[in-house]
């Protein structure tokens, strides 16, 4: 029930996102107006300047270039509607085929690799129907285009890889069996289906700032301090992610010793995959607003403003959704370390970041780490009598991602 109601409120964002772009429109903002009478009763059109009414055969010149203003518009908006239109039909026409396929297997295995295989092929269609239509900006004439793909296909193909690997290494994803009628119980096709499109939501949202730079056809002569800062910064956010990702696994794989992972970057956060992938996504925001082909800048452009639910949705995903991210590895999940080390683990878990890496964490005050530092109350391990920790355990195996 939680999860189909943060559904419905991604929808209404959407729909939000969609009603904004009524404001690339041409019209009267551009000064025409056409069909207005001449004294002797034949058509011509107007051009309006400081509030005065020219005709077109006093101010032809004038005309010409309105014109071409509105070709220009026109131009750009279509290489916007396409490269969006095209994403969406292409995620839920591809989140659909998979939750058919998978019912029909009863098999969840390939749902995370649906997701990585979106995120790619959404790269690939913008970079091409971007450049499509006269006087559109060529990929390979855009260097932020060709940077911004570039970085979200290493983000979202090593994502593909990795949960391609956990999909092999677990053969099988504990959250899916209630759903696919698993152990006996009764198949639950429309619950099956709201992972799939909320899958699909995820993609889509989170690929926004992308398809706004690949969109575009704004062209500016190479890089501002600002681009090149945060371009950085999103190489950060993407290799902090692989790194520890890489780190965990090879923890896992020698058998997870000391009990819970302290190995590299884990021991600065005890979520650094999950930083990198919130990280990364407010930096690519962010890198987008030199995209904007509003003339007043990204600030007063609707569809950039509308990049922001990419990074938005990530940390609702992250910190606050069940069965998944922060929510699902903390809690009551954490039984397992405090029955086994519970002194150890106590120690740890006060003197290290729950998400962002640094030194000192010990020295924070608690009031800011309820609030800034994202160390919520709800977080707490909280006992609960008649729960095993290898229950625990197991379900945490299952989640996207471990503690």
């Amino acid at each position: 029930m939680k999860m189909k109601k943060n559904l419905i409120a991604t929808v209404v964002i959407l729909i939000s996102i969609c009603s904004n772009a009524s404001a690339f429109a041409p019209g009267n903002a551009l000064g025409v107006h056409q069909s207005t009478l001449s004294t002797n009763g034949a058509p011509t059109t107007s051009f309006r300047k400081n509030n005065g009414a020219y005709p077109s055969e006093i101010h032809p010149a004038a005309i010409k270039r309105q014109r071409k203003s509105i070709t220009s518009v026109q131009t750009k908006m279509g290489s916007q509607a396409l490269v969006y239109g095209a994403a969406v039909a292409t995620t839920f026409g591809m989140q659909t085929i998979g939750f058919i396929a998978a019912y029909l297997l009863k098999t969840e295995t390939f749902y995370d690799i649906f997701g990585g295989v979106n995120y790619l092929l959404l790269a690939l269609l913008s970079a091409i129907l971007g450049a499509t239509g006269d006087g559109a900006l060529q990929w390979v004439d855009d260097p932020r285009k060709i940077l911004t793909t570039v970085l979200f296909g290493v983000s979202r193909g090593w994502l593909l890889l990795f949960l391609s690997w956990r999909a092999h290494e677990r053969k099988g994803d504990s959250r899916f069996d209630e759903v696919l009628g698993k152990g006996g119980g009764t198949p639950q096709p429309l619950n099956f289906l709201v992972y799939w499109m909320a899958q699909a939501f995820w993609v889509m949202l989170v690929s926004m700032p992308m398809l706004f730079v690949n969109s575009s056809n704004v062209i500016k002569p190479g890089f501002s301090g600002f681009d090149i800062a945060l371009a950085v910064l999103f190489f950060v956010g993407v290799f902090t992610e692989i790194v520890a990702d890489i780190q965990k696994a090879v923890w896992v794989k020698r058998g997870r010793l000391g009990d819970f992972c302290k190995a590299g970057v884990w021991k600065y956060s005890r979520h650094p995959n999950y930083f990198g992938e919130i990280f990364q996504w407010w930096c690519l925001f962010a890198f987008s607003y030199s995209s904007s082909q509003n003339p007043l800048g990204g600030y007063a452009d609707p569809l950039w403003w509308a990049g922001i639910v990419s990074p938005l949705f990530t940390m609702q995903i992250l910190l606050n959704m069940q069965p998944t991210g922060i929510s699902n590895a903390e809690g009551k999940s954490l039984k397992r370390y405090y029955d086994k080390c519970p002194e150890r683990y106590a120690k740890y878990r006060d003197n290290t970041s729950i998400l962002i890496p640094f030194i000192g964490y010990g020295f924070i005050p608690p009031f800011l780490k309820r609030t800034i530092f994202f160390d919520f109350e709800r977080y707490e391990y909280k006992p609960q009598s008649g729960e095993s920790a290898d229950n625990v355990a197991k379900k945490d195996e299952n989640s996207p991602s471990t503690p």
